[in-house]
């Protein structure tokens, strides 16, 4: 504290004038550090030593705390000196000439400069734990920024390219990469079970072909997209004949044929569905009727040509219609075809009637 400093001054100050007994060429004879300054009075409490050669030879007077330093050989006190002024006050007697030497600061400038010291280290503080904060901040997210991505993927494997994402996590270290593989072996069990569900789900067991409810996922995905298509309503002509001569072993076995035609007359990006009984639809993502028209004449005429099972000759009649060409409402466009289907089967059959009237 400051008080112990003055007084180590001020037993310094008295110890080289007891010793030497020339005090003024060891005291400072200038105001020190913050207005801080030694001086030396006599017994008489007059100034015999003073920064301030005018005040050598006044007399102290008003003092506050001359009579605690009367009483005591040395140590510290607050008090206010002759002229008003608050200060902080070391002390030391020197026995041999009955001296005192005081060193005192105006309390004022000390606080201000024990306040500044306060601020500039509690800034400083400050500024050192923030510096710690952010560095351990990004430490602990950069450990932790692999593993929160994980966790944010392992809700999300239901996306179809969440395994490349979850492959793009760099495994810098051991529990990220055990988490990384874990999480892709959830992902590819996942994806195969949803993948048998959709399958099981939206699909015909005996054709393969999408039923009515895959066919629904695909016509809201082309409307989303607004992309135009081609809807082909397929018939099996006389279909009922063939299971009452033939059985309904040989009537599915007819059905299985015509799907696997479909699939390969049509694109892959054209969507075969098998929409109930001998019933069959398909939607080529194509606006051209001209590219419609040929498919499907493609299809009933490789149906045509093809003998299952000594059957004979079994055909197919065809309806197409256009979206949006034809109308806006799915459902509407899909009714359309199966008209045009129907104009088919009452033109003699194994024919194919569309909406933009390209029949030869």
């Amino acid at each position: 504290t400051y008080p112990s400093y003055a007084l180590n001054l001020a037993q310094l100050g008295a110890l080289c004038i007891s010793n030497l007994c020339a005090t003024k060429p060891l005291l400072s004879n200038q105001y020190d550090y913050k207005n801080s300054y030694m001086y030396v009075v006599d017994q008489h409490d007059r100034i015999i030593f003073h920064p301030d050669e005018k005040r050598i030879g006044d007399k102290i007077v008003n003092n506050t705390g001359l009579g605690y330093i009367r009483k005591n050989k040395s140590g510290s006190i607050r008090l206010v000196d002759s002229r008003g002024v608050d200060n902080l006050a070391g002390f030391a007697h020197i026995p041999s000439v009955n001296w005192t030497v005081i060193s005192q600061q105006p309390t004022d400038e000390l606080f201000a400069k024990a306040n500044t010291l306060i601020l500039e280290v509690s800034l400083g503080i400050f500024i050192f734990y923030l510096f710690i904060f952010i560095l351990i901040w990004w430490i602990s997210n950069f450990i932790a920024s692999p593993l929160n991505r994980l966790a944010r993927m392992a809700s999300m494997l239901n996306q179809p390219d969440i395994q490349d994402k979850i492959k793009e996590v760099d495994p810098w270290y051991f529990e990220v990469l055990k988490f990384r593989t874990s999480l892709l072996l959830s992902s590819e069990t996942f994806s195969h079970r949803i993948s048998e569900l959709k399958q099981h789900v939206n699909t015909d067991p005996l054709t393969g072909l999408y039923n009515r409810r895959g066919m629904q996922l695909f016509l809201n995905e082309l409307i989303d997209t607004r992309t135009e298509f081609a809807a082909l309503a397929i018939d099996i002509d006389f279909f009922k004949r063939v299971n009452d001569q033939y059985g309904h072993a040989k009537g599915d076995l007819v059905l299985q044929t015509l799907a696997r035609f479909m699939q390969d007359n049509f694109r892959e990006h054209d969507i075969c569905c098998r929409s109930g009984g001998e019933e069959f639809v398909v939607l080529m993502t194509t606006g051209e009727p001209s590219v419609a028209y040929k498919a499907a004449e493609r299809l009933r005429k490789t149906m045509q040509e093809s003998t299952i099972h000594d059957m004979g000759q079994i055909t197919i009649s065809i309806g197409i219609s256009f979206w949006p060409k034809d109308a806006l409402d799915v459902s509407e466009v899909l009714e359309i075809a199966d008209n045009k289907l129907y104009e088919a089967k009452h033109s003699g059959r194994n024919c194919t009637r569309s909406t933009a009237e390209l029949e030869s």
